[in-house]
């Protein structure tokens, strides 16, 4: 199997600039990404959790490995939610699959957001993490339209070893996340 083009891009050129962009001494203090988390979840699963299996497969083919169904962790009366009951699915990117699943998100699915803009820097969680929300699962390619009964939204997290935001921004700019110019 081929490197990840992102990969071969971060270790090539991105290490080297963030060193330098930085001021870091250690290469090994430079920020990298750890892992990229997908979560979408489904309120609506309560009723039927037949409902999940469409989800599933969608979040299966937009992230080329099986999806873990979440449950609730606590009862919510107002909710008609029981401890264990299945309410989404998330999958968890490592590796290889991890810059490929960025390289997609970056160059092919986010210019097909309608009125695309850029992402908000806002985002960002204080220790170096960046999560982005989704409106549907239908800008990723690998969805058929004619499938899809119910659009679903997903939150994509991008955790990263940096130590705060700045150098998490940094970061994701030299991958070339399109962020928002702030006027």
């Amino acid at each position: 199997m081929a490197v990840a083009r992102l990969k071969e891009k971060y270790h090539k050129e991105i290490k080297g600039a963030l060193q330098k962009e930085l001021g870091l001494e250690n290469p090994m203090a430079v920020p990298r990404l750890e892992k990229i988390v997908l979560n979408m979840g489904l309120g609506e699963a309560t009723q039927n959790s037949k409902l999940l299996d469409p989800l599933s497969a969608d979040l299966a083919a937009i992230a080329g490995q099986k999806p873990v169904t979440t449950r609730a962790k606590k009862s919510i009366a107002a909710f008609k939610l029981r401890e264990g009951m299945p309410i989404g699915a998330m999958v968890t990117l490592r590796g290889d699959t991890m810059y490929e699943f960025l390289d997609r998100l970056i160059s092919v699915a986010l210019p097909r957001v309608r009125d695309f803009r850029g992402v908000s820097t806002k985002s960002f969680d204080g220790r170096g993490n960046y999560t982005l929300g989704m409106r549907d699962q239908l800008i990723f390619p690998e969805i058929d339209y004619s499938k899809v009964e119910k659009l679903k939204g997903m939150n994509i997290t991008i955790v990263t070893s940096a130590s705060d935001d700045n150098q998490a921004r940094a970061l994701l700019k030299q991958f070339g996340m399109p962020f928002r110019q702030t006027a």
